[in-house]
């Protein structure tokens, strides 16, 4: 029988298959010697071939076969005797959801997301959500450490203003909601319609209570932030696929602290990076890579604010393995 994975265990999979049943399966060992670099070699999203074997009066299926995917999204496994771990395959859109604080989402963070999803051809939408929770108070003043002077600091919804201007200027799709009060989730829910997407994200980011907003029944545990780290509390531990009402697939993923990119070429990386790649053909050098090379038209459009400065410290970090520091946020906002 074929079907389609909803759920991982790690060992065991939920297999809805082409009769609308869930079969429990396992795989074959033969998955695990073929060199898949991956902690699993079977994903949320994946489409498989399986048999049903009996064992005394419990039926298990065995998954023999997986089909080619379309697409997957993977990052860095925390297994360090693995390469990768792949989050979820066949996927149409993926919604990344970004929080100015409880927890903070970083400029970085969202960069390596969207330089994943690019490589592996996933739609991403940035979804902004907390906006009832933050400050819109114009007068708020600050003191410059140079000059002494008085100035007015931008507000939390000022913020989110400037990072969703960002972001819809390189051509990404932003929504700014609360998945708390329900505004705008109508917006999600019409992207989502005959569509299979994942919501991921830093955990504490409202990953769950926006699916518990776009559809009640499904009754997702939510956790509140940390108050010692500012970080969110792990509430899934693995990915999950859920049917929803209104003709849509939905993944659900466990909380993402940190998201290492994997198996890209130096030269490759710039191409993920759409204002990147429109500006690189005019660089001197056909093999730029935009950091030492001289006549470089991607680093004179940072120069001329053409491309903001913390999406060229992105580039910058990834290309040089920088997996130690793209945690940090120096140039949140500019």
């Amino acid at each position: 029988m074929t079907g389609i994975v909803y759920r991982s265990t790690g060992s065991w999979y939920e297999v809805k298959g082409t009769d609308g049943a869930f079969y429990s399966c396992r795989i074959k060992g033969k998955f695990r010697l073929k060199g898949i670099k991956s902690t699993n070699p079977v994903a949320v999203g994946d489409q498989v071939d399986f048999e049903i074997e009996k064992k005394g009066d419990e039926e298990i299926g065995i998954i023999n076969v997986i089909h080619e995917r379309e697409n997957y999204i993977v990052r860095k496994s925390v297994n360090l005797s693995k390469q990768t771990h792949i989050i979820a395959a066949n996927v149409d859109q993926v919604f990344l959801l970004v929080t100015l604080n409880n927890p903070p989402t970083f400029t970085s963070f969202i960069d390596r997301f969207l330089v994943t999803a690019e490589a592996y051809h996933i739609p991403a939408v940035l979804v902004f959500n907390k906006i009832d929770t933050y400050n819109d108070d114009q007068d708020q003043v600050a003191i410059d450490k140079e000059t002494g002077e008085e100035m007015l600091t931008m507000t939390e919804l000022d913020e989110v203003r400037y990072l969703m201007h960002l972001y819809k200027s390189i051509g990404y799709e932003c929504i700014a909601i609360s998945a708390e009060t329900g505004k705008n989730i109508d917006q999600v829910k019409e992207k989502m319609q005959e569509k299979t997407s994942m919501f991921a994200g830093h955990s504490g980011a409202g990953k769950s209570t926006l699916a518990n907003a776009v559809e009640p029944g499904l009754d997702l545990k939510t956790k509140k932030i940390s108050d010692q780290h500012q970080q969110g509390q792990h509430t899934t531990t693995f990915a999950e696929m859920f049917d929803l009402s209104f003709g849509a697939r939905l993944i659900d993923t466990p909380g993402i602290k940190g998201f290492g990119v994997v198996d890209m070429e130096k030269e490759e990386i710039g191409g993920y990076f759409p204002e990147i790649a429109s500006r690189q053909q005019d660089c001197k050098f056909h093999n730029c890579l935009h950091i030492e090379e001289p006549k470089c038209a991607v680093k004179e459009a940072v120069e001329n604010d053409e491309i903001h400065l913390s999406r060229y410290e992105s580039y910058v970090q990834i290309v040089n393995g920088d997996e130690d520091n793209y945690r940090t946020d120096k140039h949140a906002i500019q």
